[in-house]
């Protein structure tokens, strides 16, 4: 057994790899011949900088049927962008909903928030990696601000009903705050059907830009202070930042290269379909669910969460069986180092699904294919971990 050059990469939850070639061609023309300043500057290329800029807000509005492009602001990332969501519309006294499958970008602020007194937080329980519409209606309160959810999980790849959730938080007059991170780009979001204050997302995922590049949409009914506050380009006379979208929450030189790279990445699923994508990854996880059932159960594998092909994403975990040299980070270094495979094990930044699912504080093996992934390369991660499995056992 060897490593390769090139491993067989199933980290795609993490930061998708390859990226489709006209991300990659995209970025190499844009920082040949675009790569100013945009808004700073009147000659050519900072305005084919800020050209590219708004277009890409436009090609957003569209994939997701957003209200207007000027509503679409460009974040570092998005933890950035949910730090901005959630910090920018909490007042003392708020009460907030979230739950137990949020990644730690949703889970630490909110946790800050309520250990220094300025919010009360209502944490809901999920049942095998989903939750139920009704316990959000359950939960509500008249001092409920905010509820802030994943649409589907980055440990487990369950796939949450926020359309149903959506018209529930609406109805009581709250703001939702919806974390698609492993969502955007493979699940379809219809912001005119389905009623989302504040969705958040990076670009380097299921939407195939660089990193470093992330997205907040604000709703009409949001109306966010703004934390970083700085040059945005367009209006220098004015003491306090600009009060419009999306310049209000949009300060500092923004990375014009990753947004040229997204626009490209948005182009690219658009042309494959929402649902090819994912239809594809959880076919390839499909066989992994399979040797689980027929095999690896019997070398005491599981997998974490209910397994719903038709609600799940291309994340899938893995609990290891409970022997101290089939420790999860003990496995991925095998897979990586013996056969070239990559992929990711531990908490994920999520510890309170893995508290409820028994696999904290070591956490699972997670695998998260892109489309760029066969079913030889699932076949040889079974393979790999069949080799393992009989080795150590």
């Amino acid at each position: 057994m060897s490593t390769t050059a090139v491993p067989i990469y199933l980290d795609n939850a993490a930061t998708s790899f390859p990226k489709p070639e006209p991300v990659y061609l995209a970025l190499d023309q844009f920082a040949r011949t675009s790569l100013a300043n945009p808004g700073r500057s009147g000659h050519r290329m900072a305005k084919e900088a800020e050209r590219t800029i708004e277009l890409a807000r436009s090609a957003l509005n569209r994939f997701f049927q957003g209200e207007s492009a000027n509503r679409w602001i460009f974040t570092l990332n998005c933890t950035d962008a949910l730090n901005i969501a959630i910090k920018g519309s909490i007042q003392p006294g708020d009460h907030v909903i979230t739950s137990d499958l949020e990644h730690n970008s949703v889970s630490r602020p909110l946790r800050r928030l309520e250990k220094d007194g300025v919010i009360t937080l209502t944490r809901l329980e999920s049942s095998e990696g989903y939750l139920d519409a009704d316990q959000v209606r359950l939960a509500l309160t008249p001092q409920t601000r905010l509820v802030a959810l994943t649409h589907a999980v980055n440990v487990l790849g369950t796939v949450q009903p926020i359309e149903a959730i959506a018209a529930i938080v609406r109805e009581a007059g709250a703001l939702l705050l919806v974390d698609a991170a492993q969502s955007a780009g493979v699940v379809p979001i219809n912001l005119k059907s389905t009623p989302i204050d504040l969705l958040a997302f990076p670009g380097h995922k299921a939407l195939y830009g660089p990193t470093g590049t992330g997205v907040l949409y604000v709703g009409r009914r949001a109306k966010l202070r703004p934390w970083r506050e700085g040059g945005t380009g367009g209006d220098s006379k004015s003491v306090l930042q600009p009060e419009e979208l999306p310049f209000a929450l949009e300060g500092g030189t923004p990375n014009a290269l990753g947004i040229a790279g997204l626009a490209a990445g948005i182009e690219w699923v658009t042309r494959q379909g929402v649902e090819q994508n994912r239809l594809h990854e959880v076919a390839l996880l499909q066989r992994v669910v399979d040797w689980v059932e027929a095999e690896g159960s019997g070398y005491g594998w599981n997998v974490a969460g209910r397994w719903d092909a038709a609600s799940h994403v291309g994340a899938l975990s893995l609990i290891t069986p409970n022997l101290d040299d089939f420790h999860p980070q003990v496995i991925s270094d095998i897979l990586d180092t013996s056969f070239g495979i990559a992929v990711r094990s531990g908490l994920h930044c999520s510890p309170y699904i893995h508290q409820r699912i028994g696999s904290f504080p070591d956490g699972t093996v997670r695998l998260s294919p892109g489309p760029f992934n066969t079913e030889a390369h699932i076949d040889a991660f079974l393979e790999a971990l069949q080799a393992i499995s009989v080795g150590i056992l």
